[in-house]
């Protein structure tokens, strides 16, 4: 089982976007208490609502045995700024006022993101990364990592994610902060409980990406050939906007897809093309083939800009939410990389 670890950063954390907070809080979890010199490091980079156990939301590929040895690696995984688990965010309490932040906190981009798991690996003494796991916008972090400290990142696991967000994505993210708006609890409320309504219905939008056609009607047909009214992937959206309403917030969600439209990995660099040609690690790019976030041929095109990177397949019906599912795909890939 992995350890959860809570460190406090005593210095100023100035963000990207501008504003900044007097100290860092970074929650983490790690799969033994210390970090030995010589440890085999294998850091995993989460999604948009996990947390940083990753033996929770991926129990298929990391464990004890598993793919993702926490009994062989040191695997670590640390809560992402703007998240509510424990890492700095709107959620957090500030020192000024004694209640959380909700939108004085500043906005988070992906590069802040890279920035804080680069300040965690130098207070826990972590020389080198041996290998760096990025999946969605873990990936946008992860590949943000690899280009400010190239040097470090040995070998990348690039998995259903990209170097630059699309319009489509961003699309995507700006109806659901649309739903949060039209929440009217949403901007008038003083607590975490704001804009509980809106979380749903955005949850519910952001699955329609996650997931695909064939997907859907594998696991949410209608099983009565006299249906008049389908109701069972009805059911399913309101059912999952409530589970994530019941442990996530609408502020640290509306912070987070603001942190998904920041990611721009050629933003003051010289373009995509150059920055992506920085990368020094050893580099494994996967792609879902079912996946309408991050399709096949725009991962592909975005392999052949790192130099020597592979880039692999996997077939799925469940679309974006493959990288959670199809492990048997993913450990023939991403072993050889482990060894």
């Amino acid at each position: 089982m992995m350890t959860v670890h809570h460190v406090t950063i005593d210095e100023p954390f100035d963000f990207e976007g501008g504003g900044h907070i007097p100290s860092l809080d970074i929650t983490y979890h790690s799969s033994a208490q210390e970090y030995r010199k010589g440890d085999k490091v294998v850091w995993i980079c989460h999604a948009l609502t996990a947390n940083s156990n990753p033996e929770e939301w991926w129990p298929g590929m990391v464990g004890p045995g598993l793919l993702i040895d926490t009994d062989r690696y040191f695997v670590i995984c640390a809560n992402m700024l703007g998240s509510p688990y424990g890492t700095s965010g709107p959620a957090a309490i500030s020192p000024e006022t004694g209640k959380p932040y909700l939108f004085d906190f500043p906005k988070v981009t992906a590069r802040d993101n890279a920035r804080m798991c680069a300040i965690l690996r130098r207070h826990i003494g972590i020389e080198k990364i041996d290998v760096l796991v990025g999946s969605s916008v873990g990936g946008f972090y992860a590949m943000e990592w690899a280009v400010i400290e190239p040097d470090t990142i040995v070998r990348a696991v690039f998995l259903a994610t990209s170097s630059r967000v699309s319009p489509y994505l961003t699309a995507f993210n700006e109806s659901q902060r649309m739903a949060l708006e039209a929440d009217q609890t949403f901007r008038k409320a003083q607590s975490l409980k704001g804009g509980e309504a809106g979380l749903r219905c955005a949850r519910s939008i952001a699955l329609i990406s996650y997931r695909s056609f064939d997907g859907y009607n594998s696991t949410q047909a209608e099983n009565e050939d006299e249906t008049m009214f389908a109701h069972k992937a009805a059911s399913y959206q309101r059912h999952q906007g409530r589970k994530l309403s019941e442990r996530f917030d609408a502020y640290s969600y509306w912070y987070l897809t603001q942190m998904f439209d920041s990611h721009n990995i050629g933003r003051g660099r010289g373009g995509e093309r150059k920055a992506l040609s920085s990368i020094k690690a050893s580099v494994t790019v996967i792609a879902i083939t079912s996946d309408c976030m991050f399709p096949s041929k725009d991962m592909r095109k975005m392999a052949s800009l790192i130099p020597g990177a592979e880039f692999h397949t996997i077939d799925s019906k469940f679309g974006h939410d493959g990288f959670l599912l199809e492990n048997e795909q993913l450990t023939r890939i991403i072993g050889p990389v482990l060894l």
